[in-house]
């Protein structure tokens, strides 16, 4: 029976699971995301999390410790200069497990383990926090009335704009007619001193014919 042992061997002795570990860990922090099984998976992110924690703190004993597990120097070099300075904000979760589905052969259930802060698709994304007011009935009444006068103001407003603008278009039609009335009086007065002037030769004929 296996009561109280709830540590996943992974089907290997002591000795190859670390082995086995050391070289997931030193893949994953050179290749930032590394496909795998899921049970690998979780004890993989139970093995690295505590040495990523580690390097926030770049100093010589840190840096022995995490060799001590790690046993690569490259691997540890990487992880102090570029995968510490990029987690030292962040107070935990430096992995995340991405299922993929079922391996072909034997059903093996896969998924990728990736480093949270080097994902380019969700680490660059910065979510904005909506600010959420509860609104209640007597809120949102108080807040309706206001816009009532306003829209009254407004329509208030419009409405001697709309009288005044009849107002100003029969205006100049009001002193167009009078100059319409004027042209015609000014085209008849010299018609009719025309007339007499024609009348006044006529007269003068007569009168030679007369003596």
């Amino acid at each position: 029976m296996r009561h109280g042992k709830k540590f996943n061997h992974l089907g290997r002795q002591t000795a190859h699971r670390k082995a086995m570990l050391a070289n997931m860990a030193c893949s994953l922090i050179e290749h930032k995301r590394i496909t795998t099984t899921l049970a690998k998976a979780k004890a993989l992110r139970g093995f690295v999390e505590p040495l990523v924690n580690r390097s926030k703190e770049d100093s010589t004993h840190s840096r022995r410790i995490c060799f001590r597990y790690m046993r690569d120097k490259n691997a540890v070099s990487e992880l102090f200069s570029e995968v510490g300075p990029k987690v030292s904000s962040r107070q935990g979760g430096y992995t995340r497990i991405i299922r993929l589905g079922n391996r072909l052969g034997d059903n093996a259930e896969m998924c990728m383990i990736e480093l949270v802060d080097f994902n380019e698709l969700y680490g660059n994304e910065t979510k904005s926090k909506r600010k959420r007011s509860r609104r209640s009935r007597r809120g949102g009444a108080a807040e309706g009335a206001p816009a009532a006068p306003a829209a009254e103001a407004t329509s208030a407003e419009e409405a001697p704009a709309a009288e005044e603008a009849p107002a100003a278009e029969e205006a100049p039609a009001a002193e167009e007619a009078p100059a319409a009335e004027e042209a015609p009086a000014a085209e008849e007065a010299p018609a009719a001193e025309e007339a007499p002037a024609a009348e006044a030769p006529e007269e003068a004929g007569e009168d030679k014919l007369a003596e």
